[in-house]
């Protein structure tokens, strides 16, 4: 298998975009958590501080998507490096590991995408509810 320099410079842009909307996801759900802990200290409501710890962990899961995406653009990097200085084996296992940290990337992704969608549906059970009735 022969790869080119500009199989791993391909992944530039993808990973770019992907971090930049974890950076977005991230910046919301900390001005959301803010926003939940004020409102917590003016009235101490068990549903609220339920709400936190799920963003808390959907925060970590966003760290995480983040050093994977990283992980994934540095990775790619240095592929390139190696096939510039024509260590062609050595270009095709860090472009694979770089193709694998983008997975684990995605993957955390659609995990904290199932957490949002969750905690949003309990966030409207009662509305639903309401509405069946």
């Amino acid at each position: 298998m022969t790869l080119h320099i500009e199989t791993p410079a391909l992944l530039f842009s993808a990973t770019s975009l992907i971090l930049l909307a974890y950076t977005n996801r991230f910046l919301t759900v900390a001005t959301i958590v803010r926003g939940l802990k004020k409102t917590y200290k003016e009235k101490e409501n068990k549903m609220i501080l339920l709400e936190i710890k799920n963003l808390n962990l959907r925060l970590t899961l966003i760290r995480y998507m983040q050093m994977a995406g990283v992980l994934s653009l540095f990775l790619s990097v240095f592929a390139m490096m190696m096939l510039f200085l024509e260590q062609q084996l050595f270009g095709i296992y860090f472009f694979g590991l770089s193709l694998l940290s983008l997975l684990i990337s995605l993957g955390l992704s659609f995990w904290e995408i199932n957490i949002s969608v969750d905690a949003l549906r309990l966030h409207l059970s009662d509305l639903i509810e309401k509405e069946v009735k």
